[in-house]
């Protein structure tokens, strides 16, 4: 029960929707949900608004009308270039105004003003005036200044102008062809000189086998975000803490140049602890990331010891600079959580106190050095497989992935504070494939704060993560529209949706791609309004398709009519290889976990209906015959070609579907005790590991590569 009566309920509703919570909406099964009372309540608390009782919820909706007009200038304002925008200034009535733009390149330009008429108001016991400004229309993209200075109080501001491009050039690069690539989880695939875990170097002899010999454009891999700065080490690349930094467990210890100048004793135990790992490499058991982290931090450790030569030295300073105070804020949070512990209330407290902050960083100086070293390390190993891919004649190469968000006790929480929304978790509703929704257990960007923050954080992000990247599929690119947040204590089905400025967010976006010549490409399954594709599109944005989701109401789409800026492929990682899916394993999985909220054989009906009616069009296409068994390779080339008879620019190529692999990735909806989530090493249709070596004279892998070539793919 709550405090608000029945006309109170109606200004609630009306302050949920002022500040971008939804009161209803359309679920997967097409029906209109209505949001609790207690959910709406819950959501706006968690937002920092108080709407408990008719009260507050009328202070609020009061606040909501003057909070604009106490600023001088806007927090930020973010446009779309050769677009008629304006910005407004806020002074004392008939004060005059002076405002520039000073471009990102230094230029002072003035700024027009234009002739609208806003009442002024009171606010907090001054008459307010509002005058507008127009932005210039030949602004370049980019991030400018608007300063403003009221000469006769003598009060000067300024705030960020982000002038952002219509459409990304890379995706209108793609058009007119179509090209394929490999889509893998980078620790499942290990190689002789691996320390049992894939990483940076596997990455770029993947990328040159792909590339080089099977004429492949790009590697797509998982999220490599920062997990823990000591084990034990989240599995899950889609919970990490923080999204701008690299996760050290890919570092190649032994292309570390510094070994060399190891002495030989020290040496010699780098080489005692790779030898661990030799029949690790080759294991199809659980892949084990903390034995694997430990020994490489123990490498590491006596590598960082070793004086950097002038040149490398010279190198590291850059990055540091380059990256500042973020890098030097993620490496002091890595040192104080090996000090004190991961939700130690020891050191969380410090983070609105600059003074402690500094005291407690002088501390650790030597720790802080050593994260910030990692980091160096990772940014050249990744820029070295970046290297290598486009050597290999990638015309792509990387493509990055980016998560939704971070962990509770992550470095992003503790570094960016109320920018992230504390009390709720992001997830999604129920629907067809999560029956009981999902909660994420990430909190979630603060709308209004980041806005706030003049998108510092999120560009900071998309920027770091696309500096060694051709590309960059970002999970869930729905939540840069909303988000389905989840208040502390609720269920996942007990939430509602929070909406974001998404012309903003896929601006910046856009902005940050277009510099580093990065294609982007949104994973936008799941339920969403119609135009949200149309936007996506619009902008650049490469769309996501799945053969198995492709469904109109009565039949499947046939592939001629998928979207042609889209990233197309059979399956992704949240389901079973092909031929598992093929089988129904994810079915039987779900079933023995109690994930399911039909009979079991209601769900196998219902897939194997939508699944045959796939088939059909292989049969139809001449692609595929009924005689051939559903879990033969066959099976698996013909619904590879189907999807090449697709418009789409880009056709991803499972790499579990290359070899044969059938088991599961990972599980929605589980943890780590019902399902071993994202530590499934590599192996083929017979259980036997497939390393990066294997892959050079794979069988499979090449047969679904001249597959491709002969659907004119490539």
């Amino acid at each position: 029960m709550t405090g608000v009566t029945d006309h109170g309920r109606e200004r609630l509703a009306e302050l949920a929707r002022r500040t971008g919570v939804a009161t209803s909406y359309v679920g997967w099964d097409t029906d209109t949900h209505e949001v609790s009372d207690e959910t709406l309540i819950a959501v706006l608390g968690a937002l920092g608004v108080d709407a408990g009782d008719d009260e507050r919820i009328g202070q609020a909706l009061a606040e909501l009308d003057v909070a604009p007009w106490r600023a001088f200038v806007p927090p930020v304002t973010v446009v779309t270039e050769h677009d008629d925008a304006w910005f407004w200034i806020h002074v004392p009535h008939g004060d005059p105004v002076d405002v520039r733009i000073r471009t990102e390149g230094g230029e002072l330009r003035d700024a027009h003003q234009l002739d609208h008429w806003w009442d002024p108001r009171d606010v907090d016991g001054t008459l307010v005036g509002r005058a507008t400004f127009a932005v210039p229309g030949d602004l370049e993209p980019g991030y400018h200044t608007i300063e403003a200075t009221d000469p006769g109080r003598g009060g000067t501001a300024s705030a960020p102008l982000i002038v952002t491009p219509r459409r990304l050039s890379t995706a209108d690069d793609l058009l007119g062809s179509q090209r394929w690539g490999i889509a893998t989880q980078l620790y499942s695939v290990r190689s002789a000189g691996s320390w049992g875990i894939g990483d940076f170097a596997d990455l770029a002899a993947m990328a040159e086998i792909a590339g080089a010999t099977h004429g492949a454009d790009f590697i797509q891999v998982n999220p490599l975000h920062a997990a823990q700065p000591r084990p034990p080490v989240e599995a899950s690349p889609y919970l990490p803490t923080t999204r701008r930094f690299v996760n050290p467990i890919y570092l190649r210890v032994t292309d570390i140049p510094e070994l060399a100048e190891l002495p030989d004793h020290k040496r010699a135990r780098v080489g005692r602890l790779a030898k661990k790992f030799v029949t690790e490499n080759t294991s199809t058991e659980k892949i084990k990331r903390n034995k694997a982290f430990r020994a490489k931090l123990a490498a590491l450790e006596l590598i960082y010891e070793v004086p950097l030569s002038k040149e490398r030295k010279q190198a590291y300073r850059r990055f540091r600079m380059r990256e500042g105070d973020g890098l030097r804020d993620f490496a002091t949070w890595c040192a104080l959580v090996e000090k004190y512990g991961l939700e130690s209330p020891k050191w969380e407290g410090v983070l609105t106190d600059p003074a402690e902050v500094r005291r407690r960083r002088r501390k650790v100086k030597d720790r802080v050095g050593f994260y910030t070293w990692l980091q160096w390390l990772c940014d050249e190993q990744l820029a070295a497989a970046q290297q290598t891919a486009l050597a290999s004649g990638m015309s792509i190469g990387v493509i990055a992935d980016l998560a939704v968000g971070v962990g509770r006790h992550s470095a992003d929480v503790w570094m960016l504070g109320d920018v992230l929304a504390t009390g709720a978790s992001v997830g999604a509703p129920p629907d067809g494939f999560s029956q009981q929704g999902q909660n994420w257990s990430q909190p979630p960007w603060h709308p209004i704060r980041l806005a706030q923050a003049g998108y510092e954080p999120f560009r900071d992000m998309i920027r770091t993560v696309l500096r060694h990247a051709g590309g960059l599929r970002v999970d869930h690119i729905l939540g840069l529209f909303r988000l389905w947040w989840i208040p502390e204590g609720n269920s996942a089905a007990e939430g509602t949706y929070v909406h974001y400025d998404h012309q903003a967010l896929l601006g910046i976006l856009a902005l940050e791609a277009q510099r580093a010549g990065a294609v982007i490409i949104g994973e936008d399954l799941g339920v969403f309004e119609p135009w949200v594709q149309d936007t996506l599109r619009d902008r650049g944005i490469l769309g996501c398709s799945i053969l198995w989701f492709e469904h109109g109401p009565y039949a499947p789409i046939p592939p001629e009519n998928y979207r042609e800026l889209c990233l197309t492929s059979v399956t992704t990682h949240d389901l079973p290889p092909t031929v598992g899916y093929l089988a129904g394993d994810h079915i039987a999985l779900r079933d023995r976990l109690g994930l399911l909220t039909e009979s079991v054989d209601d769900e196998r009906a219902r897939e194997e209906r939508d699944r045959d009616a796939i088939l059909a069009l292989a049969v139809e296409r001449g692609l595929w015959s009924p005689d051939i068994p559903l879990t033969d390779e066959r099976t698996v080339l013909a619904l590879y070609r189907l999807i090449a008879c697709s418009p789409s620019v880009l056709l991803g190529v499972a790499l579990v579907d290359a070899v044969g692999e059938r088991r599961i990735q990972n599980q929605p909806g589980t943890d780590s005790h019902q399902y071993p989530n994202w530590r499934i090493p590599l192996a083929d249709d017979e259980g036997k590991p497939v390393t990066v070596e294997d892959l050079a004279t794979d069988r499979r892998l090449a047969a679904l590569a001249e597959a491709l070539k002969e659907s004119g793919v490539g």
